[in-house]
This record gives C-alpha cells, sequence and structure tokens, in this order.
C-alpha cells in the first residue's frame, strides 16, 4: 500500500506516523507547502518509509502529478481543498478520504460520484472524530434495531487541566472551531430533519470522575448524513459537543458581539476581517500543547426482538505522551488511517462518494482502534 498524506500539521504529523507503522504500508508521502515543518516532522518520524514533497494544494496540475504512483490519498488542511483534492483523485485514479466537517463541502464533493465511480474509486469525506468515528458507530449501531427511537451523539476534545475563563485548549484548527461553532446542525425531530442553531439547547451530561457533570450543546457538521440516511426511521438524532460547564455561554457571547463576522477593519496599510483577527487573537489567547483528553458517547434506543433496548457506546481517549500525540490526534487521524487503509485493503469495496457511515464495516473498524490502543467500550441495557 502506498498513501499520500496532504498537509503536515498535528493530523497529518499523525496519519504518517501510523501509517508508517503500519505493516501492509510500503510508503508514505507527506506534502505540504511548508518545507520547514515537513523536514521537523520527518526528523521526528524518522521511518524508512517515509518520503517527503514540497506542494501547494492550490496548484491543481501539481496535484494530480503528485497523487499518481500511490493508492490513496488523505487531506489534512482545510475543509476548503477537499473538492479540488477529491477532483484530483479521481483524475489520478486513486482513492480520496479527509478530515471533513463542512457539510456544504460535502455536499459538492457528492456530485462527483458519478465521475469516481466511472474511474472505480472510492472518495471518502468526513473520517475523522465526528464527522467520522462517531457517526460510524451510530449507523452501524442502530442496524442492529428492529425500530428506533433516538440516537444521540455527543463528542468533546477538552484540556485535561481546563484554564478559565473559556476551560478551552486549542486541539485543532482555529478555522474548524468557530466552523463548528457558527451555522446550523441538522437534527431529526419527529423522524423529519430540521436545522436548529448551533450553540443552542445546553444540555447536562455526566462522565465518571474526574470529569463529572459536563454540558453539551449543538454545533454543525457532526451529523454528516445520519438524518438523511434515518429520516423516518428514527424519530429523534442529534449531534452535540462536549465541553466544560460555562463554557457555550461565555464563547456565544463573542460570537453575538460579532468578533467572527466578514466585516472588513482597516489595520494600518491592511485591511483584515474580524473573522481573521478574532482567529489570530484565538492561537494566541486560547492555551495549546497540554494534555488533552476526548470523549465520546453514542445512545440508541428502541427495540430489539420485541425488548426494549438502549444501546450505549462510550470512549475515553488520553493523550500518548510516550509519542506526543493528543487525544485529538488519535481518536481523528487514528480512525482515518484505519479507514484508508481498509479501502486499498479491499475490506471496502463500494466506488463512488460516499461518508464513513454509509460503508465502513464496524468490527474491522473497532479491531483497527483497539490495535492502536483506541477502545471503544459497548453496553446494552
Amino acid at each position: 500500500m502506498k498513501f499520500l498524506v496532504l498537509g503536515s500539521g498535528l493530523m497529518g504529523k499523525a496519519l504518517a506516523l501510523d501509517l508508517t507503522r503500519s505493516e501492509d504500508v510500503s510508503r508514505v508521502t507527506l506534502a505540504d507547502a511548508d518545507g520547514a515543518r515537513l523536514e521537523a516532522v520527518s526528523r521526528e518520524l524518522h521511518s524508512h518509509k517515509l518520503q517527503t514533497r514540497t506542494l501547494d494544494v492550490q496548484k491543481y496540475a501539481d496535484v494530480v502529478d503528485c497523487m499518481r504512483g500511490h493508492d490513496c490519498a488523505i487531506g489534512a488542511i482545510s475543509y476548503r481543498y477537499n473538492v479540488s483534492l477529491s477532483s484530483a483523485a479521481i483524475e489520478s485514479g486513486i482513492h480520496f478520504c479527509d478530515l471533513g466537517g463542512n457539510d456544504e463541502v460535502v455536499a459538492e464533493q457528492r456530485t462527483l460520484d458519478g465521475s469516481a465511480k466511472n474511474r472505480g474509486i472510492l472518495v471518502l469525506p468526513n473520517c475523522g472524530l465526528a464527522p467520522g468515528m462517531a457517526n460510524i458507530l451510530a449507523a452501524r449501531g442502530a442496524e442492529r434495531f428492529d425500530s428506533l427511537n433516538s440516537i444521540r451523539i455527543r463528542v468533546g476534545g477538552l484540556p485535561q487541566h481546563p484554564v478559565p475563563p473559556l476551560n478551552y485548549q486549542l486541539v485543532f484548527s482555529v478555522e474548524g472551531l468557530v466552523n463548528e461553532y457558527t451555522g446550523s446542525s441538522v437534527i431529526l425531530r419527529h423522524g423529519a430533519r430540521t436545522k436548529v442553531d448551533a450553540m443552542t439547547e445546553v444540555e447536562e451530561i455526566a462522565f465518571p470522575e474526574p470529569f463529572g457533570t459536563l454540558e453539551a450543546f449543538h454545533t454543525s457538521g457532526g451529523t454528516s448524513l445520519l438524518p438523511s440516511m434515518f429520516e423516518g426511521k428514527v424519530r429523534a438524532l442529534d449531534y452535540k459537543t462536549i465541553r466544560y460547564p460555562g463554557h457555550c455561554e461565555k464563547f456565544r457571547t463573542l460570537l453575538e458581539l460579532g468578533f467572527a463576522s466578514n466585516e472588513p477593519i482597516s489595520v494600518g496599510p491592511n485591511v483584515l476581517t474580524e473573522r481573521e483577527i478574532f482567529f489570530e487573537l484565538l492561537r494566541r489567547k486560547l492555551p495549546g500543547g497540554q494534555p488533552d483528553v476526548v470523549l465520546v458517547r453514542v445512545t440508541i434506543d428502541g427495540m430489539m426482538s420485541d425488548k426494549s433496548r438502549h444501546l450505549q457506546y462510550d470512549l475515553i481517549a488520553y493523550y500518548d505522551d510516550s509519542d506526543n500525540i493528543t487525544a485529538m490526534m488519535r481518536t481523528t487521524a487514528y480512525p482515518t488511517s484505519v479507514i484508508a487503509q481498509l479501502v486499498v485493503a479491499g475490506t471496502i469495496t463500494q466506488r463512488g462518494v460516499l461518508t464513513p457511515e454509509q460503508c465502513v464495516p464496524l468490527a474491522p473498524f473497532l479491531a483497527g482502534l483497539a490495535h492502536r490502543k483506541v477502545f471503544v467500550v459497548e453496553t446494552v441495557s
């Protein structure tokens, strides 16, 4: 197996690490426009399987050329480029996976379904944590029921040692965080699709100590295609992000004040948007680099064999100090790596443009995660 990883940031580094450690992978090419960062990651990973290539993903012809000779490319950069990267993969005749997270971008990628099928390849957006792993758990778990009442997905990446006032640290890009906190979330209510604003309907959720009672609220992008898959089949389906208590109200106040708007502001000779300035302030003010934890809970209620059943999947993943890999990297990059390898190995045989909840089988996926010490606990009551 030969893989191309686009982007050498946190997720790209974790993907390259995992792929180079996989026995069935013979070569990994890590590509980025930042040559210095590429060199630093290469030195850190220190694998004979790893090659690096300086690449500007905005140069389409160069991307197509770089993709050729690989079995699968994985996008670990901003979702803004995922449509172009999907097209390049189709032209190159290789599979493509990305971390996704933006509904409008995924909808545009899905228009390439016919082209991907004609080339005999699979394009898989939304392969990370949520959307990604959590959606696979929800979809495959729901298939075990004769009838469904509710599907609830709760996911959060948190600092192990929260620092006021927001009790949050950056565990992925600022752009991705604000994307989740703005816009709307597509959910199911009374069996029908509807939209709710992000950062609304705060609820309490309890995890074992030291976490205790936390909060969860709607954010965008997490449900992916689940609402269209289960419309008319389940009364209620939603996705909420987990944070320490009080975070939602404080951050929502900043958004209501317009800190993330696209209004231009003149700063000396430069013109920036309020959103760009806000991004930079968050990068500077929010702590980073401290040990984190990822919490996941997926609950499904319905009927099995004429009995009411509650199926629950739980995951608590911590920062890995032996490899300096954050919990968010482990639970975002590792599932993506597992999915990509299942595609190339032929375990996933569908072709076209599909999201993981549509095609990823649960047993080999969970086995791949367990091999990487990411353990999902299932309980039925």
